[in-house]
């Protein structure tokens, strides 16, 4: 027989909004670690859930009760603006309750392990904890002692999933699909968790990705497949490299990380590698500018280029909203189904 608890837990499935998601896909998955093993019907499904996020965003009052009763929390080991922002503004839009914790004013500060901390936080009634830290797999960590779904915000190197879903988003926005299309991916890919996961979507996709940079500035054994990437073509060119891209995505070129030699100075990697006004006319008519920010305009990006008539870095937030949304609605789902069938 039916418990009540899980009939509730069904009802509580259906949104206030039409997901427009194909019944055929089911989202199965606890948490949102990296996108290196989704398949494209799954890529497919977080972008029409998005789409219908969208809408939700553009009413008079972009509010719906779909996540009333759910409890997320942020849980932030390094300093973010547009991740974290986004993130609490898409629980709350979806009429979670939202907290907030910096892990410097909190009992990390005290010398409390990653395990305990996430612990704790279940303990107090996570339903999912987004996370983010200095520490490449630490997400993967939090997952396998926790049940609270634990959402990527970042990890170290290695992978920034959400990041590399908006940018998916901004683009199909513009072509529909992005099979075929030919993404320039410039800028310091070796300390970059945004280029690993957007190299995961977009190849599986069907896009023509070209990863250019300094030789001491790309992953080992990329072009080659001998990596733990997938193989993606590789330009130390960025004027051969740029011509023809329907997308050109500059990469944050990280200062704190350059202590190593990667480059010879920032003046020596901007006259090589900046995308600018003169470089950007070499892409196709029209090509996209993205960036994942935060911009150093003047190094890796242009200023006239960086607020230019094909920049889309605006549009990458506003587009974050919604597919944090998406991936919260989708995440807190596979919660309540799991929570069903164990009561029943």
């Amino acid at each position: 027989m039916t418990s009540v608890r899980a009939t509730e837990a069904r009802a509580a499935e259906a949104p206030p909004f039409a997901t427009g998601s194909s019944d055929s896909v089911a989202w199965q998955r606890r948490h949102l670690l990296d996108l290196d093993d989704f398949t494209v019907d799954e890529l497919e499904l977080v972008m029409q859930t998005a789409d219908t996020m969208k809408e939700v965003l553009s009413r008079e009052v972009p509010r719906v009760p779909a996540l009333r009763g759910t409890t997320i929390l942020t849980l932030f080991y390094e300093n973010s603006t547009r991740t974290r922002s986004s993130f609490e503004l898409a629980g709350k839009v979806l009429g979670a309750d939202v907290i907030n914790i910096a892990a410097s004013s909190s009992s990390v500060a005290k010398g409390e392990s990653l395990v305990d901390t996430v612990k704790t936080l279940q303990a107090v009634g996570a339903d999912v904890i987004i996370m983010r830290h200095s520490r490449s797999g630490a997400p993967y960590l939090a997952a396998r002692v926790v049940e609270s779904s634990i959402i990527n915000a970042g990890d170290g190197l290695h992978a920034h999933p959400t990041q590399a879903l908006l940018d998916l988003h901004t683009m199909r926005a513009s072509f529909g699909s992005v099979r075929g299309r030919k993404v320039v991916i410039v800028g310091d890919a070796l300390h970059s968790r945004v280029a690993r996961s957007n190299l995961w979507s977009l190849t599986a996709l069907g896009a023509e990705v070209t990863l250019c940079a300094p030789p001491t500035l790309i992953p080992r054994g990329l072009d080659a497949g001998e990596g733990t990437l997938p193989p993606v073509h590789v330009d130390t060119d960025l004027d051969r490299a740029i011509e023809g891209a329907d997308v050109v995505m500059a990469l944050r070129m990280q200062l704190e990380r350059m202590n190593g030699g990667f480059v010879p100075g920032m003046r020596e990697y901007s006259r090589m590698y900046q995308v600018n006004a003169s470089r950007l006319a070499r892409a196709k008519p029209g090509a996209l500018v993205l960036h994942p920010g935060p911009m150093n305009e003047g190094v890796e990006i242009s200023h006239e280029v960086a607020h230019g008539l094909q920049s889309h870095v605006e549009e990458q937030v506003a587009n974050g909203v919604a597919v944090r949304m998406a991936v919260l609605w989708l995440v807190t789902q596979h919660g309540r189904r799991r929570a069903a069938t164990e009561t029943e």
